[in-house]
């Protein structure tokens, strides 16, 4: 996926979960955050960021942060809604796993969930979940960056569908550089790594997709499944 009428600009503050001040212009700038989880260790005074402006001028906020530039490691794309988007790029281009897609739903109602993706390879009926990782602690991503009641109840769903005679995934869009592992966060959010661990034991199998990123890209490098 790529941006358009992208813009750098250097960071300021936090305000909530969706609104931040950076400096553009030698003004303060009001953004829309795309990204509703901590990101403490990426929103740092003075940090380079990549925002967009949108298309809509009735807006309160005209621009969106999407990436930030954390030292040591590169750009960091922190939308929340690119996950899902280069899943469905990297999809459609049809890779060695899911070859044969006769079809794909987005928001699949599964129980008592919406699950990202569900497709159909021949016999196959397939279930993916898709979670974005933009935490990463001495080379190596972990998630959650916050609690996450939903993605627990993913799990979950998950592991009842294996079953019930699916094909089930969790795909982890590792949103940064030189990063090619995701670990449960579990000192943030310890029922999230119980719930990993007993869908895995159920046969819910692990995707890391590792990405891609640039200032205005972002894009599917590889996919390696967990062992």
């Amino acid at each position: 996926m790529k941006y358009k009428n992208i813009t750098y600009a250097k960071f300021l503050e936090r305000k909530n979960r969706f609104v931040a001040h950076v400096g553009l212009g030698g003004k303060v700038e009001t953004v829309h955050v795309k990204n509703t989880g901590r990101c403490k260790e990426l929103l740092l005074p003075g940090s380079q960021v990549v925002i967009v402006k949108t298309d809509n001028p009735a807006r309160k906020t005209q621009y969106d942060l999407i990436a930030i530039y954390k030292d040591g490691l590169g750009w960091v794309n922190i939308d929340s809604q690119a996950p899902n988007q280069v899943v469905k790029e990297w999809l459609n281009k049809s890779p060695a796993l899911f070859k044969n897609i006769t079809l794909l739903k987005q928001e699949y109602t599964y129980g008592k969930s919406r699950i990202d993706f569900y497709l159909e390879c021949g016999s196959r009926k397939i279930l993916i979940e898709v979670k974005g990782c933009t935490l990463e602690i001495d080379g190596v991503g972990y998630f959650p960056d916050a609690p996450t009641e939903r993605g627990v109840k993913h799990l979950y769903e998950l592991a009842d569908a294996v079953s019930k005679g699916y094909e089930c995934y969790i795909a982890f869009v590792i949103t940064m550089p030189r990063v090619r592992k995701v670990l449960p966060n579990v000192k943030t959010h310890p029922e999230f790594g119980k719930a990993l661990e007993a869908a895995m034991k159920a046969g819910v199998q692990v995707l890391y997709l590792p990405c891609n990123v640039s200032p205005d890209e972002l894009s599917i490098a590889k996919m390696v499944i967990s062992s």
